[in-house]
């Protein structure tokens, strides 16, 4: 990785407090921002807060994805099918609903794109609609380097963590591609998570929902709707609560635009022209807390669910692996997660060096201390949880997490 150099550094102020905003009712639009914002600017603005925004970002223009994968804004499927073309990909079937979700399945890059261009000759008819999503293509090709994270989304431990992590051999760093009117259903993002997403060519729409307004889109057995758009929403039998829906933000987003979505809020997405976006999902410290209380509902309901085994041996044991197969992480690997970040952030005080990250940023000595106030809130909270306490990996801890939080006080109190 190339050194930092002094316009790639993250600063923060000190004595930065992580608060929610509530957002006041009947504001229907969300604000633009141009990336002359500063990075604690739009840290407090919009992280802190957990409020969304447009962002246009001017540096798109120099990356490799706008240059090369696009010609005059559209996709350039013959350097894409030369360069990737063998390349297996995740296809959803807009047309066909799977549970909740879009059925997928699996195809070469080189297949996919012979479909859309054949779908665009045939006006976006008589062939279903197909989807490219969740794509890893960083994970599957890191030395390409199509573009370069903004640093408005450069804190981000999420992805810190798994691309470190190469037993996990994981991440959620994404490539969508998709015709004009391929669309992904009402969703909250994978952990509560943050969410970013750039267009390198075509638009979008969306449509968000605050925190809590889901609430107004599940139907009468408590099931979310699949698409907030339908008819059927009004149908007071089926979905007794969608009278209450107090708030939806409906956004265009252009190319070259990011779209910053807060943790919690759901939301709807439509390409309204042949587009290819690059989107993160991520954790910081302002949504670590959001991403701790998500982890333990979840659990909840994984109790819940198998309640009538609780009798059975390692029934705790048991309930974390189907919360690994059910919300992506379990207690675990949480704990590895934070003790991680927190333990690059001490060493960095210790050694008083340079935190640098995914994107070549640097974190300033004001950023890792917010890091590790936030960190040590929700790490305390873990450690004196009596399901994590219970469980065997904790028993056979090596390294004292009482430890840990007493170097972390050292520096912070």
């Amino acid at each position: 990785m190339l050194e930092a150099g002094e316009n790639d550094v993250l600063e923060l102020e000190g004595g930065l407090k992580s608060e929610r905003n509530q957002l006041q009712i009947g504001e229907n639009t969300i604000p633009i921002e141009s990336d002359d914002i500063s990075y604690n600017e739009f840290f407090t603005k919009y992280l802190c807060k957990n409020l969304p925004c447009i962002l246009q970002i001017k540096a798109t223009k120099n990356w490799k994805s706008v240059n090369e994968w696009t010609l005059n804004k559209k996709p350039n499927f013959t350097y894409i099918a030369e360069k990737f073309g063998s390349a297996a990909v995740p296809v959803a079937n807009c047309d066909e609903k799977y549970y909740n979700a879009q059925k997928k399945s699996d195809s070469s890059l080189s297949d996919y794109l012979i479909y859309w261009r054949e779908y665009i000759e045939k006006c976006h008819t008589d062939l279903p609609c197909l989807y490219l999503k969740d794509w890893h293509f960083t994970r599957d090709f890191p030395d390409e380097n199509i573009y370069r994270v903004p640093k408005y989304f450069a804190s981000d431990w999420l992805n810190e963590y798994f691309t470190a992590k190469k037993d996990i051999k994981d991440d959620y760093r994404f490539v969508y591609m998709g015709p004009k009117g391929s669309w992904t259903p009402l969703h909250v993002d994978v952990f509560t998570s943050f969410s970013w997403s750039i267009n390198i060519c075509g638009r979008k729409r969306w449509i968000l929902f605050p925190e809590g307004e889901e609430d107004c889109l599940r139907d009468k057995f408590g099931h979310l709707a699949y698409d907030a758009t339908s008819p059927e929403m009004s149908d007071e039998k089926l979905y007794p609560a969608f009278k209450n829906l107090k708030l939806s933000i409906e956004v265009i987003q252009e190319m070259g635009e990011a779209i910053f979505v807060p943790s919690g809020w759901h939301h709807q997405v439509w390409n309204l022209e042949d587009t290819i976006s690059i989107n993160h999902n991520w954790v910081n410290g302002c949504n670590i807390g959001t991403m701790w209380t998500s982890l333990q509902e979840n659990l909840m309901a994984v109790k819940k669910e198998v309640d009538d085994c609780k009798d059975m041996e390692d029934w705790n044991e048991h309930c974390q692996l189907m919360l690994q197969a059910t919300f992506g992480m379990n207690y675990q690997e949480f704990y590895y997660f934070l003790y991680f970040i927190g333990r690059i952030r001490l060493d960095s005080l210790k050694n008083t060096s340079p935190v640098i990250i995914y994107g070549n940023w640097k974190l300033t000595r004001n950023h890792i201390l917010f890091d590790l106030r936030q960190l040590l809130k929700v790490f305390t909270s873990v450690i004196n949880d009596s399901d994590v306490i219970n469980l065997t990996f904790y028993k056979n801890l090596t390294d004292s997490p009482q430890e840990f939080v007493s170097e972390i006080e050292s520096y912070i109190l």
